[in-house]
């Protein structure tokens, strides 16, 4: 049976709305999506606590040739709003990591990236259609942190500073998606043992590279104690 593609939200900003829709129509065209069954605990966190609030909701999903499709859609004291994407390929493919984040706050996008992430040394087809990808007509590109040694050469990052730009950002966003469901169509399995165990080491330093990014933690800590901060980083945002 098919799993619902929808990605349900109690989300009202139009932006983050417009970029879970195209992530929930690609994700849909991706074959035999399932539903992954997790943790309650982690599904919908909510905090009404006035001077407090925030929610949490988590969306879980897989499908041929990707083990975990992961979609979490965060506000926090009707401020700080966060958008968070991974597409993590079944290691049999050689299929690019789809990762997006979007922090906005007080109605400003401070920071947007994207990237299909390499899983293998041989990415040159993948940096070869990205290249194409127009990233034009952003007043304020971000450098990529220390850590982000895992990102692709065409990873995009920026904050957007109007409306025009977030309108670029989502065409950046729609084209990157586009490309990696178009990369999955009818791709064969490589069983080879060393390309197997090459992409698992990829997927893992992914993980591990971007649990040294201290910004998530920091932001968790003000409203959950470390322990389960700790769980929710390793077991929820990079479980590999």
């Amino acid at each position: 049976m098919l799993a619902d593609s929808s990605i349900k939200t109690k989300s009202i900003d139009p932006f983050i709305l417009s970029l879970v829709k195209n992530i929930g129509d690609k994700r849909a065209l991706l074959d035999d999506i399932e539903t992954i069954k997790t943790n309650e605990e982690f599904i919908n966190i909510v905090c009404k606590e006035e001077g407090r609030e925030f929610y949490i909701e988590n969306e879980f999903h897989k499908a041929k040739r990707f083990r975990k499709l992961h979609v979490e859609i965060a506000e926090f004291s009707n401020n700080l709003k966060i958008l968070h994407c991974v597409f993590f390929p079944d290691p049999f493919f050689n299929i690019p990591i789809f990762g997006l984040d979007l922090v906005k706050t007080k109605n400003v996008v401070s920071a947007a990236i994207v990237d299909l992430s390499p899983v293998s040394k041989s990415n040159i087809l993948v940096d070869e259609i990205l290249d194409n990808v127009k990233k034009d007509g952003f007043t304020m590109k971000r450098e990529i942190p220390e850590w982000g040694n895992i990102f692709s050469k065409n990873v995009f990052f920026a904050s957007l500073m109007n409306t025009n730009e977030q309108n670029y950002f989502y065409n950046i966003v729609d084209q990157y998606l586009t490309i990696l469901v178009d990369l999955n169509k009818d791709l064969k399995p490589d069983l080879n043992t060393n390309s197997i165990n090459e992409r698992i080491y990829f997927q893992r330093n992914y993980c591990k590279q971007q649990m040294k990014n201290e910004k998530t933690s920091l932001v968790l800590l003000k409203y959950f104690d470390k322990q389960w901060v700790e769980r929710y980083i390793k077991e929820i945002l990079f479980d590999f």
